[in-house]
């Protein structure tokens, strides 16, 4: 045992004893954190290629990724073609955001307004919202994918209206901003949304290529 092989003092084997047992819990309540993100991947920004797509604004998803505007309850929204990589990032932000000691919740929004609409059936609806609206950081994947129907517009407005400067929400569409009000099926509604959700927002555009279906020029280079 090293206590005995390197005749440490008492108050230094203490405080070694002291500190493996903090690591052990940090790594533990990481664990459970990444748990409770429920990501569908294990992405980080490490391994993200931004030398795919150069427009991709590499200081700007550097910058994000320190989570500040998760600390200071901001939103952030990563907008583009598809296939450019923005679920990778968001999640790899979500990842540092759990480094951090943050808790972050990872979720399609069709898995949301599903949710909601279950819930609006069993009368569970306020317990399902709140889940929506506890993390430090709700990432929304894919926002915008199709028209929202029935209740959907609402929903969406009520997890922005009970966000707003509670907790931060970092978005990808592939929808443009000047899109989104149209997702809302009613001018005030919208308006009232757009308001808080951009309310010192960070956009970020993602532009090229997919990285899943790169063209025949990128696919022979690859094969050299």
């Amino acid at each position: 045992m090293w206590f005995f092989e390197n005749k440490a003092s008492y108050p230094e084997f203490l405080f070694r004893v002291v500190s493996d047992e903090l690591e052990r819990r940090e790594a533990k309540q990481l664990q459970t954190r990444l748990r409770r993100a429920n990501f569908e991947h294990a992405k980080t920004l490490e391994d993200f290629d931004f030398a795919f797509n150069p427009n991709i604004p590499k200081h700007k998803v550097i910058d994000l990724a320190t989570c500040a505007f998760v600390k200071r309850r901001r939103n952030a929204l990563l907008l583009g073609d598809t296939g450019t990589g923005k679920s990778h990032v968001a999640q790899a932000i979500g990842h540092r955001a759990c480094l951090l000691g943050l808790d972050v919740l990872f979720i399609s929004a069709q898995k949301v307004f599903t949710s909601l609409r279950a819930a609006r059936a069993d009368d569970s609806y306020d317990r399902v919202i709140a889940r929506y609206t506890r993390p430090d950081l709700l990432v929304l994947d894919d926002l915008g994918l199709r028209a929202l129907v029935q209740d959907e517009p609402l929903d969406l407005y009520e997890i922005i209206r009970c966000r707003y400067e509670q907790g931060a929400i970092l978005a990808t569409s592939n929808r443009a901003v000047d899109e989104w009000p149209t997702l809302f099926d009613d001018a005030l509604m919208a308006s009232a949304a757009m308001d808080r959700l951009l309310h010192d927002a960070a956009v970020l555009s993602f532009e090229g290529e997919s990285y899943r279906n790169p063209n025949k020029k990128r696919r022979a280079k690859g094969k050299q």
